[in-house]
């Protein structure tokens, strides 16, 4: 059997097709013979040899949407900036990301899969976390923020950010979602950590319009 000389390439081609379907027909009503057919040279088994499932495949297409960022330097050169700057940054940056907001609209019952539930919480905490955590204790250094326990802090508000207040985990309408928000905006500044402003607020919520 010939090798594939390319594999990088194959997968690139992979996560390109899955994305302009998932886009266009919805995640649910994307088959992996959908995409095989987008892609009119591979196999079923040439997909699996890649990807263990679709929802490994929308999990590569989301990380493929961050491609080349990095949230742990893409502020080093900022010196201007607080800890607490450099981690509303990096929210908004989140919120606001345009590809993003689409790969979510295109999914909305992806958060449902238990299994795809469980990574986006362990990947929340393990690799998203501490790099708030950093921020946080650059705040704490700077005066910007006064956080006794950065790193819980940080775990915390990813755990409400990426599960509790994500409409696609529990999906409720804009008047409930904004007392959720005030509410985490409440708990966060309990921590010490003032990152929910009139900004981030405006952002969140706009999210939230745009899955309606």
């Amino acid at each position: 059997m010939a090798r594939n000389k390319y594999p990088e390439m194959t997968v690139q081609r992979i996560l390109d097709a899955s994305m302009k379907l998932f886009l266009e027909k919805g995640y649910e009503n994307t088959t992996i013979q959908d995409i095989v057919d987008e892609l009119g040279d591979l196999s079923k088994g040439a997909i699996y040899h890649h990807f263990k499932s679709k929802e490994d495949i929308i999990r590569a297409v989301g990380d493929k949407v961050h491609e080349g960022v990095d949230f742990r330097t893409m502020y080093d050169s900022a010196d201007n900036m607080t800890g607490r700057e450099k981690l509303k940054q990096m929210i908004l940056y989140s919120v606001k990301n345009a590809d993003q907001r689409k790969l979510m609209k295109s999914a909305p019952t992806i958060m449902q899969n238990p299994k795809f539930l469980a990574m986006e919480v362990r990947e929340s905490v393990s690799e998203f976390a501490p790099i708030i955590a950093s921020y946080i204790e650059e705040g704490n250094k700077d005066g910007s923020l006064k956080v006794k326990y950065p790193a819980e802090a940080a775990e915390v508000l990813m755990l409400l950010a990426n599960i509790w207040i994500n409409p696609l985990v529990f999906a409720v309408d804009m008047d409930r979602f904004e007392r959720k928000l005030g509410c985490i905006e409440q708990v966060l500044n309990g921590t010490g950590l003032t990152i929910v402003d009139d900004e981030v607020r405006e952002a969140l919520l706009d999210m939230r319009k745009v899955l309606d």
